[in-house]
């Protein structure tokens, strides 16, 4: 793992000037970010008791601010701002209330393999009207979270969750599982602001990129 991700202490103000350029030529769409867990839900409890709540919401906090710097920001909305839980039912209520364009759950992942790690992307296996366009977006983000984070990458994954369920007739939507809180070395790098907000800045590009 330490081989293979790459150093995230990305310039930000290249950054800036690439979504700024970005921007110009795309239509403004309504983006829902997807916090998973939350209050009396800790999600994973990996390594040195790090929780999967907390990580996830650091990094949607990070987009949120990142987001705010650039001169034209998206119009994004998180499904909780706190450590607070919210049902799944209310979270797809929110997408649709919102009218939402694009839908993405942030999650970390946990396996009894400790060597278990890399990224998986997944997308309903429920057929919807955007079904196409969620799957083309999940082997986007898989493909560009490895190339600029250097994480080993799982691929895209199918599955009947809730959320990817009952929000494919409404919007783009997949659902990201970033890491494995298990495995020591992701559960460190998961751990660490400056990651943290090299994994947001990737998200955040991505997502203006291919969205």
């Amino acid at each position: 793992m330490k081989k293979l991700l790459k150093n995230v202490s990305f310039v930000f103000l290249l950054f800036k000037m690439c979504i700024s350029f970005g921007q110009e030529t795309a239509t403004q769409k309504r983006i829902i970010i997807d916090v998973g867990h939350g209050g009396k839900d800790a999600g994973t409890i990996g390594v040195k008791v790090i929780q999967e709540k907390d990580v996830v919401l650091d990094i949607a906090n990070a987009i949120l601010k990142l987001n705010n710097e650039l001169e034209k920001p998206l119009d994004i909305y998180l499904t909780r701002y706190s450590d607070t839980l919210i049902s799944l039912s209310d979270r797809t209520k929110l997408a649709k209330a919102l009218k939402a364009d694009l839908f993405v759950s942030l999650h970390c992942n946990h396996s009894d393999n400790p060597n278990a790690r890399g990224i998986e992307v997944y997308s309903s296996r429920a057929q919807g009207i955007y079904s196409e366009e969620s799957v083309w977006l999940a082997f986007q983000l898989q493909d560009e979270l490895n190339r600029k984070l250097g994480f080993e990458s799982r691929g895209v994954k199918f599955a009947n969750f809730k959320l990817l369920r009952e929000t494919v007739d409404d919007c783009v939507s997949v659902l990201l599982e970033l890491g494995f809180l298990s495995s020591k070395d992701e559960a460190k790098y998961l751990a660490k602001k400056e990651k943290q907000n090299g994994i947001a800045i990737a998200l955040l590009e991505s997502i203006i990129k291919n969205a």
